[in-house]
């Protein structure tokens, strides 16, 4: 079983920052090769400074190891600043990704995907990959090099005592393993439950006029309290597994150290090991373990971040069911504006069997005024909506001016058929803007004429600000 599975496809929004990145794993190894040396410099301040008492060897050795730590302090301050910089850009480019693939997507796509949903994606998700990013450059790949570097500094060291306490490594490795696969299952139901709890309470201020015209505070209180707590006792499930792994790992080290001190004493007893070799063995064991111990402590940033990738691409992956086909033209100009449905069939999930429009067939004259009447339900609004392709018809076509609207492109339909839908949207603009939000190119005589025609001019010019007042949906701004 994979224990990260959609994580490493989001690293095409890293290769376009892989100058940067290059540039902090430099840093990086830079930093590995200076905490390495710290270990062997201090084994030479013990053997040939205070065993032989040369005051000399004691403080040349010291002023090379502030040497090489100020070295190392550099490295590390331009890893962080890199990583921290590649981490927003990517983060950015994943949230423009993000709003553009759903600016694509057909109202088909969009019925399937709650806003509460979206939402989670767009913040929490991204930035949960976005931490992994930044902890991977200053962390994640630092613990291979520490591995590498301090395996290679105990062979030399002593290969002997290393290949004792060699049987330790496999026994980190293997519980990191287990950890990261029960880990990852979990963590995506902590994301499940997270939109969920998003979902409600973006229904909760959505509706929240509803919900005190008809006294529903109390259920919806408890609608959100009982999402709270599927979502608390999710996150307890996690921590609980993490609580055992880090103490696990810590009693290996300790087993490791407690090794080195029963056959590194022994021979330094027997005269054979110096007491320098020794805490540098130490040192160095301790090194060994710490990217595993890293590792552990990683699980469940990376086991997050693989879920919020997978929840990302799963927006990003997704096709937009109606969209231009091959073979498109561009309107006949100028445009009639003849509508014509042609035995039209619809049905929201394509199956025939339960369609919501049947054989419909009508013809609206250029300049004719059509009226639909039906029941609430009877599929008013979804005829209108296969107009402007909004979603496509299951049987049958729709013409403009004789052409079969899905030979025409997109872009250019939708600017010929005016929409006034159910519910009106304001965006947090001023009022001329959100007036001429469908046509950003006419002039203000235009915005004004259309003012006037709502009966809206009035008011508008009565405000200190006019047109250019701001506004938004339900007086939000």
């Amino acid at each position: 079983m994979h224990v990260v599975k959609s994580l490493p496809r989001l690293i095409v929004f890293i290769s376009a920052y892989r100058g940067r990145a290059v540039l902090a794993i430099a840093f990086l190894v830079g930093v590995a090769g200076a905490d390495l040396a710290i270990p062997r410099l201090t084994q030479r301040v013990i053997d040939q400074g205070i065993g032989r008492q040369d005051v000399h060897v004691i403080w040349t050795t010291a002023l090379l190891m502030i040497a090489v730590a100020a070295l190392s302090a550099v490295f590390s301050v331009g890893n962080t600043l890199l990583a921290v910089r590649v981490g927003q850009d990517i983060s950015a480019d994943m949230r423009s990704a993000l709003v553009r693939k759903v600016q694509s997507l057909s109202f088909g796509n969009l019925d399937r995907i709650q806003t509460g949903k979206l939402l989670t994606r767009t913040t929490s998700d991204i930035n949960m990959v976005q931490m992994i990013v930044m902890m991977s450059m200053r962390m994640l790949i630092r613990a291979p090099l520490w591995m590498l570097g301090s395996l290679i500094m105990l062979l030399l060291t002593d290969a002997r005592l290393a290949v004792h306490l060699s049987p330790l490594l496999p026994v980190f490795a293997l519980l990191v393993w287990i950890f990261a696969v029960k880990a990852r299952p979990l963590f995506a139901l902590v994301q499940d439950r997270l939109d969920q709890l998003n979902q409600v309470l973006q229904e909760n201020l959505a509706g929240v006029r509803v919900v005190k015209a008809f006294a529903r505070s109390e259920y919806e209180n408890g609608r959100f309290d009982a999402a709270n707590v599927d979502l608390m006792a999710q996150t307890i499930k996690v921590s609980q597994l993490l609580a055992v792994l880090m103490p696990t790992m810590t009693f290996v080290i300790d087993l490791g150290i407690v090794g080195i001190i029963w056959f590194g004493g022994n021979e330094y007893i027997s005269a054979t090991f110096s007491l320098g070799e020794l805490i540098a063995f130490v040192n160095y064991l301790l090194m060994t373990m710490f990217p595993m111990l890293l590792l552990g402590s990683m699980i469940g940033p990376l086991s997050a971040a693989d879920a919020s990738a997978a929840r990302i691409l799963e927006v990003l992956d997704s096709t937009p069911e109606v969209q231009d086909r091959p073979g498109i033209r561009p309107l006949a100009a100028p445009v009639a504006g003849r509508v014509a449905f042609e035995h039209v069939t619809f049905s929201y999930n394509g199956d025939c069997r339960e369609p919501v429009l049947e054989d419909i067939n009508l013809v609206a004259e250029a300049g004719q005024t059509v009226a639909i009447l039906g029941a609430t339900g009877s599929g008013k609004s979804s005829l209108v909506h296969l107009i402007p392709r909004f979603y496509d018809v299951t049987l049958g076509r729709i013409t403009l001016d004789g052409v079969d609207v899905r030979d025409l492109p997109l872009h250019q339909l939708r600017k010929h058929v005016g929409v006034a839908l159910q519910e009106a949207v304001l965006f947090n603009l001023t009022i001329r803007d959100n007036i001429r939000y469908g046509r950003a190119d006419v002039g203000d005589d235009e915005v004004i004429a259309v003012a006037k025609a709502a009966q809206a001019h009035d008011f508008i010019v009565a405000l200190p600000a006019g047109y250019d007042t701001l506004v938004g949906q339900r007086g939000v701004t």
